[in-house]
């Protein structure tokens, strides 16, 4: 199953094999340079189904870092538009954009605030920053939330015109649409907060406004942690639940990560260690999820998707040793896989 093709809307993937999104910290004022025309250049070179670039910005203040990517204006999405056309041009693999906003978990540097001065001030649902002793975060308004569903659809359009295959929002990890679902980060009183249905208010908007500029030949995505860790916080009971509205919404894929959120929270890792949430999500729902998360050789993400586990699977460290994965791996089982014309004396 590993090497078989895969539709969602009109756009195929010729492997179930996926870079995971993955920050370069490589930007100046977010344009992507020659730094990430290799990066992403080199891997599908390497054969895999389907690239997805790194946490985006719609916003400025949207950056994890002031070295991370942008795209809010036309200059960043020029700059994307060179490595698309390359992928396009030079191999069979697909190209999508994650887009996010940081939220609290903004302005930073090794993973530290930075000052005002470098950086920005944060926003968040709630006035809780992410670390004690942190700035507290501007609690987003009403308008305020609306303008920046309309910088996700603003995004997602550069994106489509960019060339981008696919658009992926960025739900997890402690970043703002995440800090809007967890009751933990998210003690607003208005329709933003509260109950359940009020927490993933932001999301959906953001769902249904990005629908807006996506057509049949441009899906969508959305990653989400299956978890907090934390007890109260957001669990896999209200991922599973979220990823039935979701699957209304004509989102096509759950991309499953966890945790984030919470600092201190305990994670156990092992190799694997988040298949079960994307397993339980497919499971309950029906909807095709991605699985992410020390996936580190092709027998083991072979099992996954034999299992029924997910339908994607999303590689990141090991795809960061090795950008020729999918191509060295389908050697080894004598699968089909795309492979550089420029390379063809090095086929065994």
């Amino acid at each position: 199953m590993l090497y078989s093709k895969i539709k969602f809307r009109n756009l195929e993937l010729k492997n179930r094999w996926v870079m995971s999104p993955m920050c370069m910290y490589s930007c100046e004022n977010g344009v992507p340079n020659d730094f990430h025309f290799v990066h992403y250049g080199s891997r599908a070179q390497g054969g895999t189904g389907l690239i997805i670039v790194e946490a985006t910005g719609v916003v400025p203040e949207g950056r994890i870092t002031n070295k991370c990517t942008g795209i809010w204006n036309d200059e960043q999405a020029a700059a994307f538009s060179k490595i698309v056309k390359f992928v396009h041009e030079n191999s069979e693999t697909k190209i999508g954009i994650q887009l996010g906003h940081a939220g609290r978990k903004g302005s930073t540097w090794n993973g530290k605030q930075i000052s005002l001065e470098e950086g920005w001030e944060t926003v968040a649902p709630s006035p809780i920053p992410y670390l004690e002793g942190e700035r507290v975060p501007h609690v987003l308004t009403v308008e305020e939330i609306m303008n920046l569903v309309q910088s996700f659809k603003n995004a997602a359009k550069r994106s489509v015109d960019a060339g981008f295959d696919l658009v992926e929002i960025h739900a997890a990890h402690g970043y703002l649409i995440h800090q809007f679902l967890s009751p933990l980060s998210n003690i607003r009183k208005d329709e933003y907060g509260g109950s359940f249905e009020n927490r993933i208010r932001f999301l959906l908007e953001i769902v249904d406004a990005v629908n807006e500029v996506l057509d049949e030949n441009h899906p969508l995505f959305v990653r989400i942690s299956g978890t907090d860790y934390t007890e109260n916080g957001w669990d896999i009971a209200q991922s599973i639940e979220l990823a039935k509205i979701l699957k209304t919404k004509n989102v096509d894929l759950i991309d499953v990560s966890s945790g984030g959120n919470i600092h201190g929270a305990k994670i156990t890792l092992f190799d694997g260690y988040q298949v079960p949430f994307a397993s339980e999500i497919k499971k309950q729902t029906g909807i095709p999820t991605g699985a992410v998360g020390l996936i580190k050789t092709a027998k083991q993400a072979e099992e996954i998707l034999q299992h029924g586990d997910a339908d994607l699977i999303l590689v990141a460290r090991e795809i960061l040793r090795n950008p020729y994965l999918a191509i060295q791996n389908s050697f080894e089982g004598k699968e089909e896989c795309f492979f550089p014309h420029q390379y063809e004396r090095a086929r065994l």
